[in-house]
């Protein structure tokens, strides 16, 4: 089946769900690209990535709709892997050709194609489109003069854009850094219980008694006192304090459990893996050696 067979109304396939080869779900149709000339559907873009917030482009080659299902000839993966180009606007030539390049197609003789399927879509592909065939109507009156600089065959000047386009003459660094951040766990419990003791006491207390001394007092004349001689008992009562011992129980302090938080610093250490570049510099044509493997640029330290 060739790019867009069987598809002749773009509208029917915007909010279609895409799947791959394998019956994976990819993601849902956003907008339907056409073919200038043939006015068939070409391409569709498709929202990948997490939350669905990037579109890529998939060949609708081979491709066949079922229900509201769209199922194309190819993989996830390659789709989240596919070239990124700027959704909304009408495909370059150096784009187009990127795309058949990563998908793996032969691609047809130049065309140009523009965005359809939703207003904002439908209103780029008429100024774009316009401007491309008036474009293309100027470089065929000039008859290969050159007009323009990057020209590739019948198609438009490659355009310069802000895109992060991976080149042949550049290749991305990668390393690993460490995260580290602070989890709790569970290291140990604390209990309050109450035992009983015996212990021994000693306490001085002051105890009093009673002793008998013999006092002695003359008796003068006069103070009528009558002499009687005869044997006779005299007797007086003796007190004394004795230590009384009682118990009582009395609340002497209240006692609780707190927890206090301490920060301390302790090192985490761990193996990283980065990326270091080298380039070789290959045998010119005036005959100059190879120098081998050389350079090694880590790149900035952190």
């Amino acid at each position: 089946m060739t790019q867009g067979e069987g598809f002749t109304n773009p509208d029917g396939l915007t909010g279609l769900t895409a799947y791959d080869r394998t019956g994976e779900k990819i993601g849902s149709v956003e907008q339907v690209y056409l073919d200038d000339r043939s006015g068939r559907p070409e391409w569709v873009t498709v929202k990948t990535g997490l939350f669905g917030m990037k579109q890529s482009f998939v060949p609708l080659a081979g491709a066949r709709r079922q229900d509201d299902q769209l199922h194309v000839a190819t993989t996830k993966e390659a789709v989240k892997d596919a070239p990124r180009i700027d959704a909304d606007q009408h495909i370059e030539p150096g784009e187009e050709h990127e795309l058949y390049a990563h998908y793996g197609l032969t691609r047809p003789e130049s065309t140009t194609r523009g965005a359809a399927g939703g207003a904002p879509a439908a209103g780029v592909r008429g100024r774009e489109g316009m401007r491309e065939r008036e474009g293309m109507r100027e470089r065929e009156g000039m008859a290969g003069a050159g007009a323009g600089a990057g020209m590739v065959g019948a198609g438009a000047a490659s355009r310069s854009t802000g895109r992060d386009d991976t080149k042949s003459d550049e290749m991305i660094r990668s390393e690993e850094r460490l995260r580290v951040g602070t989890e709790e766990e569970v290291v140990g419990q604390a209990r309050l219980r109450k035992v009983v003791v015996t212990e021994d006491v000693k306490t001085s207390v002051p105890l009093s008694h009673e002793e008998v001394r013999v006092v002695r007092e003359p008796i003068r004349e006069g103070d009528g006192t009558r002499a009687s001689i005869g044997e006779a008992e005299a007797e007086v009562t003796l007190h004394a304090e004795k230590a009384v011992v009682r118990k009582e129980s009395v609340p002497v302090e209240r006692v609780r459990l707190e927890t206090e938080r301490v920060t301390e610093t302790q090192e985490v250490s761990d193996t990283v893996r980065k990326e270091q570049i080298e380039y070789d510099r290959a045998k010119g044509e005036r005959g100059a050696k190879g120098e081998g493997w050389r350079d090694r640029k880590q790149g900035p330290r952190h």
